[in-house]
């Protein structure tokens, strides 16, 4: 039998899906209807969890009671803080303890999905809200543990990103960090069937629980290949900055064999189009920043880079990935480059949610097919005579 392998399922269609399209050959990238750069500079974090789970943006009442419903289910019980501040104290890193989190978002009355819905959604609905309101929390309590801080509580009169960054600081959130966080966060609600992404709906497809499949999805992020790269690029990016030479980084880091980060991806062959959205709300912000020249730095480094891998790999397309401007954009924002995988989660847990709820509805049991190739006809032998 001679059936075709494709590993990593590369070029495999798995679902129907009206969530996300992407073009990788045209760096286009379409989120319910909507180009990613009309989406993202225009829409609330809000706006865009609404879109995703109805397929329509929300009249002014709907997106006001919707608001409403996320803040009111931000809180933690005191058992998931407990775990939280054991992770902070043996210094577990972020993605582990989001990890230990979301596994128990659904203890207490918030994160009961039987629980009276104000906004008339369905249990699974609500579920899917208690987790998207969820991660931010975790994410900012562990963190205020790790500094030996007082863990800060959600405000519901603030914004989803605006009580992100006020609960990680304790203070005022800035309205210009806040709007490109903002971007941020509707930029990568959702990119397809990607590795998270999938693995939540293979949870789902068993007929298992909202929280497993997020649980599961974190795991599936924290990989490096997946959404651990915007730390490194953040270093590298300082490392260039501190040098003041751009071109000769990029010259002694190909000479030596060395990867670049930030730069490629496995299915776009052109620009990442979320580049460019995040390129733009970062010339934004550090336009109103004491740190312009580092941004100079970045743009003149990935003119330079850019350049450079087209001539040492020029049977390959390694442009500009989402990566390289999330580590501008955030650290402009202050959030820390240890929680630049988790701050994704933030994001991407709202994608996940709709996939699940979209793969519930027409549900197919995952189950690919292995091709065997290890040995064949052994005999038992006794342990005594091996």
């Amino acid at each position: 039998m001679n059936e075709s392998i494709h590993p990593g399922l590369e070029g495999i269609t798995v679902a129907e899906t009206r969530l996300s399209h992407i073009d990788g050959e045209n760096g286009e990238l379409v989120v319910c209807g909507f180009p990613i750069a009309d989406l993202a500079t225009n829409a609330t974090y809000e706006e865009s969890v609404f879109l995703l789970l109805h397929d329509r943006l929300p009249t002014a009442d709907e997106l006001a009671a919707f608001r409403a419903d996320l803040a009111s289910r931000r809180d933690l019980p005191d058992e998931v803080c407990a775990v939280l501040r054991r992770a902070a104290a043996e210094e577990t890193p972020a993605m582990d303890a989001l990890r230990m989190g979301i596994a128990a978002a659904n203890l207490g009355p918030e994160g009961d999905a039987s629980a009276a819905n104000a906004a008339g959604a369905d249990d699974s609905e609500a579920l899917a809200r208690r987790l998207v309101a969820v991660v931010p929390t975790i994410v900012a309590t562990y963190w205020r543990y790790r500094q030996g801080a007082t863990p800060v509580e959600p405000r519901d009169d603030l914004g989803h990103a605006a009580n992100y960054l006020h609960m990680l600081t304790g203070d005022e959130p800035d309205d210009a960090a806040v709007r490109g966080l903002e971007t941020y966060l509707s930029t990568v609600v959702d990119h397809g069937v990607n590795a998270s992404t999938f693995t939540a709906r293979t949870v789902v497809s068993t007929e298992s629980d909202l929280v497993s499949a997020a649980t599961a999805a974190v795991g599936s992020l924290k990989g490096p290949l997946h959404g651990g790269a915007p730390g490194p690029v953040l270093e590298m990016l300082r490392d260039v900055h501190e040098l003041g030479d751009p071109a000769g980084y990029v010259k002694g880091k190909l000479a030596a064999g060395e990867r670049l980060m930030g730069f490629g991806h496995r299915v776009y062959r052109v620009r990442d189009p979320r580049a460019s959205v995040l390129e733009s709300a970062a010339e934004r912000l550090y336009a109103e920043s004491a740190d312009g020249d580092f941004f100079e730095t970045v743009r003149e480094f990935e003119a330079v880079a850019v350049e450079a891998l087209a001539d040492h790999s020029p049977d390959r397309r390694l442009d500009t990935n989402v990566e390289f401007y999330t580590a501008a954009l955030l650290d402009g924002v202050g959030i820390p480059k240890e929680l630049f995988t988790a701050t994704f989660a933030v994001s991407r847990v709202a994608g996940w949610m709709a996939h699940c709820l979209e793969q519930r509805a027409d549900n197919r049991l995952v189950r690919p097919d292995s091709r065997y190739v290890g040995a064949t006809d052994r005999e038992w032998t006794p342990a005594d005579e091996r």
